[in-house]
């Protein structure tokens, strides 16, 4: 039996609806401007290119109702609301038409994004990490299997802030759909059972600021709310904050 230096965290999970047990999470895989008009709005062509992709490190992941900090390092934080694939059976270079058999359900998650960071990293031709994948930045609602919710190509995805709509579109809008996204990701690496797949979101990003009520949903798959709170202090500051 291997030893370890210090006891392992526990691993990393997401609440599933109805249920007590917990799914883990082992990769989070983010599809990056997978709305024409988010596209736009971030100031790129919509045409219909190769999808491209970044990553979260699996305990960025925060349940629903949480309590967010903002985070440090930034002063434009800003919300993305995303349609969430589940991975439930491995699968490596899997056919479009078979890509679906590997998904065990979905979900509504937000991809919270330092974008003053991201955009510094993205005019130099950096990384993305930076601005993506930091502390509880993917704040994800209880699962739904697709057993029971089948496996949805259209329906609302929508997003407020403190009750104002500030995100309103259609899964159905998506550029790049999922038996696509899992299909074009599985030829680079296998996929794995515990994956989570963010598949990008719609037009009207913008930012958040402590005190901020985050809420959200996608037809047939539940909704999402979390709180941004204060920034944390800094260890040694006097409280100041971050």
């Amino acid at each position: 039996m291997s030893t370890f230096e210090f006891t392992p965290p526990q691993p990393a999970s997401l609440a599933i609806h109805d249920s007590e047990a917990r799914f883990p999470v082992r990769r989070i895989f983010c599809v990056g401007r997978n709305y024409a008009a988010h596209a736009r709005e971030m100031g790129k062509d919509p045409d219909r290119e190769p999808p491209f992709f970044f990553t979260k490190p699996a305990d960025a992941v925060a349940d629903n109702g949480s309590t967010i900090p903002y985070p440090p390092e930034t002063r434009d934080f800003h919300y993305e609301i995303e349609l969430i694939v589940a991975i439930g059976e491995d699968c490596f270079d899997i056919a479009e038409e078979k890509a679906l058999d590997t998904v065990w359900g979905y979900g509504v998650g937000i991809d919270l994004t330092r974008r003053d960071l991201q955009l510094a990293a993205r005019d130099k031709g950096r990384p993305w990490d930076w601005g993506k994948a930091f502390d509880l930045s993917a704040p994800i609602a209880p699962l739904r299997r697709a057993s029971a919710v089948g496996h949805p190509r259209d329906g609302r995805i929508w997003l407020e802030v403190n009750g104002s709509v500030r995100q309103d579109a259609d899964i159905a809008e998506l550029i790049w759909d999922v038996p696509e996204i899992i299909s074009i990701l599985s030829r680079s690496m296998g996929l794995r059972r515990g994956d989570i797949i963010m598949t990008g979101t719609p037009a009207g990003v913008g930012a958040i600021v402590p005190g901020d009520r985050v809420t959200g949903g996608i037809d047939g798959l539940g909704e999402i709310a979390i709180e941004i709170a204060a920034p944390l202090a800094v260890a040694g500051s006097a409280g100041q904050a971050a």
